[in-house]
């Protein structure tokens, strides 16, 4: 099992990139490497699942037809949309692909995901990465600030 992951640091910016087109795949590997983060890549729903249950990835990109032939048939994306909030909370979930209007707040909600980004966009894939990330860790600041108070509290009184 070792040989499948790299080990990630506490100071890497961990990154799950699953695509079944090569070409946006090596785009989107580019741009998350340029944002410094570490990217993994999974090739199938179950190595995806094994590698999401393992590491906290701060970024997840997922084509829309991933090892699918149509977006009812993609696996991993009906898993993220079941999985429970607290296992996927961590991670910003993009989806890409063809069918979408890039940050379409009602299209990413439909989809239970934090952003979706139109294939036609994949030259601009490292700024909308930055902007969906910013968008979630804005949006998620004070549940992470009442989460740390409530750790605070409780540590004190012991």
């Amino acid at each position: 099992m070792s040989d499948k992951f790299d080990f990630v640091s506490a100071t890497d910016k961990p990154a799950l990139l699953a695509f079944s087109t090569p070409e946006w795949l090596e785009a989107a590997r580019a741009a998350l490497t340029e944002l410094g983060y570490k990217v993994h890549t999974a090739a199938t729903h179950s190595d995806f699942l094994i590698r999401f249950s393992q590491v906290h990835y701060q970024v997840v990109i997922l084509e829309e037809l991933f090892a699918a032939n149509n977006p009812s048939e993609n696996l991993t994306l009906q898993a993220l949309q079941t999985m429970p909030m607290n296992q996927r909370r961590q991670a910003t979930v993009i989806l890409f692909g063809n069918e979408f209007q890039t940050f379409a707040p009602l299209q990413a909600f439909q989809q239970s995901v934090h952003a979706v980004i139109n294939s036609s966009e994949l030259f601009l894939l490292k700024q909308l990465v930055e902007k969906a990330v910013a968008d979630n860790t804005l949006f998620l600041s004070t549940f992470r600030e009442a989460q740390t108070r409530v750790y605070s509290n409780a540590t004190d009184k012991e």
